[in-house]
């Protein structure tokens, strides 16, 4: 197993779209040709297009973009920039008098992040596809879906730190799996081989993490715990592996094992935690190990998303954190 670039795993491709001074994004993945698509929904509170055309039983196979964005439930309008740039390049299931493209997406709320009265829009999502299809790199950290996006908010604004986007990306043989993660968490983000909190409920005057999941345990029985509803990680798994829908959509169940592994605590009643898994392939896998594969790299990418953060609209990001720590 190597790692390998994200852009360069067969069938997609990624842009980003962003507001800088509105603290808000977009972060789109295309398939042209279509790919098997299925999603998982984990959180309490989720804000999601489509999805229900995703679950089994239902008609259409093939989508052929997913969209991450920021701006609560006003970030859905995204999708329809994304379907006027495949429309445009005749992207889209056939219904005879025209071609439909299926877009499904998740948002995220980072509303108190920047200006609350700027959110992605059609015209964000058009730009982020436009980006895809130009091949440029694909960042992380505080662009697209991950710019406004934010953590360790369990007991309040005041101790959030920045959070941000990710992805990783890895080959073994011929089967190529990646992530691609929006990490916007009501608890903290933690490293699992060392236990350490990387970002989350931070008190900055003592330069300590708070550790949201122990003190949430602490105040079970008090009455003004902070439960709002200014959460929610997103992504989505992309492989080459043959796939069908029913598999993708338990790919997409098991890959997230990858958040239950990063955020403590995760999938919560304040969390939207949604993750898609797209199949562009025909190579066949083993489901077993290309279910570990999936997610092993929603793990890596939730990391590198709070690794690749910078501190920006007062909140202090994993980089100058532990710049402090060290001195």
């Amino acid at each position: 197993m190597k790692a390998i670039d994200i852009t360069s795993i067969r069938g997609f491709k990624l842009g980003h779209a962003q507001h800088e001074e509105g603290g808000t994004g977009c972060t789109v993945i295309i398939s042209e040709q279509g790919a098997k698509g299925g999603v998982s929904v984990r959180g309490g509170s989720p804000g999601t297009r489509e999805t229900d055309l995703l679950k089994s039983e239902n008609l259409v196979e093939d989508i052929h973009a997913v969209f991450l964005a920021g701006g609560s439930a006003y970030g859905l309008d995204v999708a329809g920039g994304v379907m006027e740039s495949l429309e445009g390049r005749e992207i889209g299931f056939d219904v005879s008098v025209g071609r439909v493209p299926i877009v499904p997406g998740a948002i995220l709320f980072d509303l108190t992040v920047g200006s609350p009265n700027i959110r992605p829009n059609q015209l964000m999502g058009y730009n982020a596809s436009e980006q895809a299809f130009k091949k440029s790199p694909f960042s992380e950290g505080n662009v697209g879906a991950g710019t406004g996006a934010s953590v360790g908010k369990a007991f309040g604004n005041e101790y959030a730190m920045k959070g941000g986007i990710g992805w990783s990306a890895v080959q073994s043989g011929n089967i190529q799996v990646g992530a691609v993660v929006a990490v916007n968490c009501f608890g903290d983000v933690i490293d699992p081989n060392t236990r350490r909190v990387l970002a989350g409920a931070y008190e900055r005057a003592e330069n300590k993490f708070l550790h949201s999941d122990q003190g949430l345990l602490d105040q079970l029985e008090a009455n003004t715990t902070n439960r709002f509803s200014e959460n929610t990680s997103i992504g989505a798994v992309l492989t080459n592996a043959q796939l069908t829908k029913p598999q993708a959509n338990k790919i997409a169940s098991i890959a997230h094992d990858g958040f239950a592994r990063t955020m403590k605590p995760s999938h919560t009643f304040v969390d939207g935690d949604t993750l898609f898994t797209l199949s562009s392939g025909r190579e066949p896998a083993d489901l077993n190990g290309l279910s570990m594969l999936a997610q092993i790299v929603v793990e890596r990418a939730v990391l590198s998303a709070v690794k690749s953060a910078a501190s920006v609209y007062g909140l202090p990001a994993y980089p100058d954190v532990y710049k402090e720590k060290s001195e």
